[in-house]
């Protein structure tokens, strides 16, 4: 384990994207990646989640990418590891060969397509708990998977020691905020949605894993920071200015926008993503290039 994650998880977390070149891992890119967000004072990584691409990688690239990014955190913020998928031997499995790896714990979605019941969703995680002492972030997101993680099975499993936390993405607001009325003191709700951030803060949120956050990273840790010291009005004009890059970035499938963006910014070598993933399409890309300019005008 890299980091103490005694104190309960927070505040604004990455789940970093992939960079490929030539159709392998541009691991130079993905190393420059990890320094520049820690400079942007990131609170937490998630390595190989959704963003990152994580259905087209090997168990090798993805040990690869850990690997990488451990070293040059060095214990300064948690490294999570995303693990997906439908079969709960599969997923005990890929715990067990992980058990060694250099992270802080894990993001595990409930399980896609399948679509099991309250109580296979409570089995299947509680199995998967048990299998590693490391801290478990859940992960619910009912428009990828097909099944919405309920409100009582949440809670339920937030009895389990190990079983910290929640990435919110179910877009019910009544769902979330009765998540964040009744959860325990000690378990955290961060949001996944990146549009709701500013509204899942002020009603309680304890963070957000955010990838537009690989933009304008230090504004949208200007919103938390804003919030958490009191200053709702001051988070709220923050939030103005980048609340429309949210919907630029998800306006075609993410991370096309988001690696287009990194790419003409200089952070990675090719905006290149794996099928059946497709890069941004010219009017997208035209569209990003004059919100960056617009953006660099600005600063300027």
């Amino acid at each position: 384990m890299q980091t103490d994650l005694q104190s309960q998880p927070g505040g604004l977390w990455l789940p970093v994207i992939t960079p490929f070149l030539d159709g392998r891992l541009d691991t130079s890119s993905f190393e420059r990646l990890v320094i520049h967000y820690l400079d942007e004072t990131i609170d937490g990584l998630v390595v190989a989640a959704t963003t990152g691409e994580c259905l087209t990688l090997s168990i090798e690239e993805t040990e690869e990418l850990v690997a990488i990014a451990a070293k040059a955190i060095e214990t300064r913020i948690p490294l999570f590891l995303g693990l997906s998928g439908s079969d709960t031997a599969g997923l005990k499995a890929n715990i067990e060969e992980t058990a060694n790896w250099p992270i802080d714990g894990y993001l595990i979605s409930c399980p896609s397509y399948s679509r099991p019941s309250q109580a296979g969703l409570y089995a299947h995680f509680a199995a998967l708990a048990d299998v590693t002492d490391l801290p478990v972030m859940l992960y619910n997101i009912p428009y990828r998977t097909g099944v919405n993680l309920l409100n009582e099975t949440l809670l339920s499993l937030a009895e389990i020691p190990n079983i910290i936390g929640l990435k919110d993405c179910c877009t019910d607001a009544a769902q979330t905020f009765g998540i964040l009325r009744h959860k325990p003191s000690d378990f955290s709700l961060l949001t996944g949605e990146d549009a709701q951030y500013y509204n899942a803060l002020v009603h309680g949120a304890e963070g957000a894993i955010l990838a537009s956050a690989h933009v304008e990273t230090a504004r949208f840790k200007a919103v938390y920071d804003s919030v958490r010291a009191g200053d709702q009005m001051g988070a709220l004009a923050q939030w103005r200015d980048i609340v429309d890059l949210t919907q630029l970035l998800f306006s075609e499938p993410s991370p096309a926008g988001l690696k287009h963006w990194l790419w003409r910014e200089g952070l990675i070598e090719s905006p290149e993503l794996r099928l059946p993933m497709m890069g941004v399409t010219a009017s997208l890309a035209e569209r990003i290039n004059t919100a960056m300019d617009q953006l660099k005008s600005h600063v300027a």
